[in-house]
């Protein structure tokens, strides 16, 4: 655990302090989960469960806010066996998919999700003509339901072929009225009005918290970073962690605290329980 300055150190013992009012929020890919060439195969860190249950006994609320599908993330993190063990025990495990659109609680237990967004049919009717053009067509396409995301990691020069691509989808998304989210040799597109900001504030008008910690690896936490640093200035404990890598530095100037992958941020949240416990011991 790095503290980027001594703000970062000050703001953590004060999150320490406000635990038992604090909701944790973490993005997926990069964070609880090390980032994979096929990202089906992207399962949680064998160490996570354990973990996520054992903060929720010191913290209001735990809350997974990732880009992929509500019931994808529960299977490949096996998110709804722990989200049962933290309900069964009174606390609370919430998931976000899809930037939000989707929803899933360890009290209510089913995945609440809206319709496709309009234009993202045809949108995808017209992907594949484009990649060809660009010379991606080996690049995966993986269809979300509410969103699509076309990955570069598996082409030979990953960073040019998003750096070629990300323009193009682009221009296609903007003609269906659809948005881009950037990642790490990812493009994802999807509708607007949604966003993991967005996420963040629904939970903090639902659950009123008295501190709040977001954890996250890349350009789709932007927005979760920026609503949590606006709950900062108007006094709430805060707490912003990078789970760094050498492919994306997003989220370094933004952040109180660096880590690594997920081994640095299961780290961190093994801390930050035992540190929580100790103070109301």
């Amino acid at each position: 655990m790095e503290f980027t300055a001594e703000v970062g150190e000050q703001r953590y013992a004060a999150v320490v302090r406000a635990a038992a009012e604090t909701v944790v929020g973490l993005d997926f890919d990069g964070t609880l989960a090390p980032i994979v060439a096929d990202p089906s195969q992207a399962t949680i860190h064998p160490d996570a469960a354990q973990v996520l249950v054992d903060l929720a006994g010191q913290v209001r609320a735990v809350a997974v806010v990732t880009g992929r599908p509500a019931r994808q993330a529960l299977d490949l993190g096996g998110l709804e066996r722990v989200g049962n063990t933290i309900g069964d025990a009174g606390k609370e495990l919430y998931l976000f998919g899809q930037y939000g659109n989707e929803r899933w609680t360890s009290t209510d237990r089913r995945v609440i999700s809206p319709r496709p967004p309009a234009g993202l049919a045809s949108f995808t009717a017209e992907l594949p003509r484009l990649l060809r053009r660009l010379g991606a067509e080996d690049a995966h396409v993986e269809e979300k339901g509410l969103a699509v995301a076309v990955h570069t990691r598996r082409l030979a020069d990953s960073d040019r072929a998003f750096e070629s691509l990300l323009p193009a989808l682009e221009e296609l998304a903007g003609r269906y009225d659809l948005v881009v989210e950037p990642g790490r040799q990812v493009v994802e597109v999807r509708s607007s009005g949604m966003h993991k900001g967005i996420a963040v504030q629904k939970l903090v008008d639902e659950l009123d918290p008295g501190g709040f910690v977001f954890v996250g690896d890349d350009l789709g936490d932007v927005e979760a970073f920026e609503a949590v640093a606006g709950l900062a200035r108007k006094g709430l404990p805060t707490l912003l962690v990078c789970s760094a890598s050498e492919e994306e530095s997003a989220l370094v100037e933004l952040a109180d605290v660096l880590v690594h992958g997920p081994d640095g941020v299961l780290d961190l949240l093994r801390q930050l329980t035992a540190d929580a416990a100790s103070l109301r011991a």
